[in-house]
């Protein structure tokens, strides 16, 4: 998820940096190595991609109750953030890692930054969610990336919006459709990802091919696609922008009503649910953690009722616990995408490389 995560309403929420979210009690300062009533830190440090957020009387209660202090360290897109505890395995900047997606999973688990641990609560996560038998890794969220279209543009122009990845290679859509490249930004590689999970390691090339030639337009990242190229975001249209299909996130709807000004009744954009990408992110506990202990209470918290049903409306995915509500929000402005398209993490690993570097040549140069 560039971040992932990534998603619509935490780019525009999301702060940058080191955020110390909250206080509650303050760092101990650890006597010299090798002194035996050394007392524990309270401090426990998540490292995450930039869009990670939660409400402070959410992480207030947890801090209450488990007695650390958390502090985030905000590190850029996933795939940077996760770069740099490659870089420092062994040694790592924080207790916990937040935000490696399942196209990223495998050289995350490869590299072996991770201490297992079999998180409380684990067996309230949906299983198809548990993508590592190992427990190195504990699913946090899943969201899909799909199309959205600008609902406006299709009703004046009597079309209907496309609805499956076939639909995007007919000439009513020619020049319609931006994207986001695949090298440089995680929508992008999850929308090359659901090419390859719908036409196969054989095909997907040719529907590129196909896209291409239908006039599809490629930009570096999500910012630029959403709010300045496509039509149906309100950034999107300040800047003028005159492509209605996009590659963004099932979420994106609901976004666009919350913090519309004034906030609309219906999602001025749709979802093009046969485009879709199931994305699932993951926290786990770094080896050679500081705070072992603080980083397991955390990754609890992380899958307990309570952060799940706070995380949508804070980053724009979706609970991965099987008791977790959705906000009204999301079910009145969102949609279910029930059959994505989905990639295993030790193909994505396997292939990731040549495929984006075949899909640069093909569509980019």
């Amino acid at each position: 998820m560039s971040t992932t995560k990534k998603i619509a309403g935490a780019a525009l929420a999301a702060a940058l940096g080191v955020t110390t979210l909250s206080a509650c009690g303050g760092d101990a300062k650890d006597k010299p190595a090798g002194t035996s009533d050394a007392p524990k830190s309270k401090t426990v440090t998540l490292v995450s991609h930039d869009s990670f957020n939660v409400t402070e009387g959410v992480l207030k209660e947890f801090e209450q109750r488990s007695g650390y202090s958390v502090k985030v360290l905000k590190s850029g897109d996933a795939g940077a953030a996760l770069n740099q505890e490659i870089l420092t395995k062994g040694s790592p900047r924080g207790d916990v890692f937040f935000g490696v997606d399942n196209t990223l999973l495998s050289r995350a688990l490869d590299n072996g930054i991770f201490t297992p641990y079999e998180a409380k609560g684990l067996a309230d996560v949906k299983p198809e969610y548990v993508l590592d038998k190992e427990h190195r890794v504990t699913p946090i969220d899943s969201g899909d990336i799909c199309v959205n279209y600008d609902k406006a543009y299709f009703a004046d122009k009597k079309i209907a919006p496309p609805q499956t990845l076939d639909d995007l290679t007919k000439p009513e859509y020619k020049n319609l459709l931006v994207v986001e490249n695949a090298a440089t930004s995680s929508p992008g590689l999850g929308f090359m990802l659901a090419s390859v999970g719908k036409y196969g390691e054989e095909g997907w090339k040719d529907y590129w091919s196909k896209l291409k030639a239908n006039g599809v337009e490629v930009v570096d990242g999500w910012e630029q696609a959403y709010n300045e190229r496509f039509s149906g975001s309100a950034g999107g249209k300040k800047a003028k922008g005159d492509r209605p299909l996009v590659v963004s996130y099932a979420s994106s709807p609901p976004v666009e009503v919350l913090y519309g000004e004034p906030q609309p009744a219906e999602a001025p954009t749709g979802v093009a649910t046969g485009t879709c990408f199931r994305q699932i992110e993951f926290a786990g506990l770094l080896k050679g953690a500081k705070n072992e202990e603080g980083g397991k209470a955390l990754v609890d918290f992380l899958i307990s009722k309570k952060f799940q049903e706070d995380m949508p409306l804070q980053m724009f995915v979706n609970p991965v616990t099987k008791d977790a509500a959705l906000p009204e929000l999301f079910t009145k402005h969102g949609v279910v995408v029930e059959k994505p398209e989905n990639v295993t993490p030790e193909t994505i690993a396997k292939n990731r490389e040549q495929w984006v570097k075949a899909w640069t040549a093909l569509v980019v140069k």
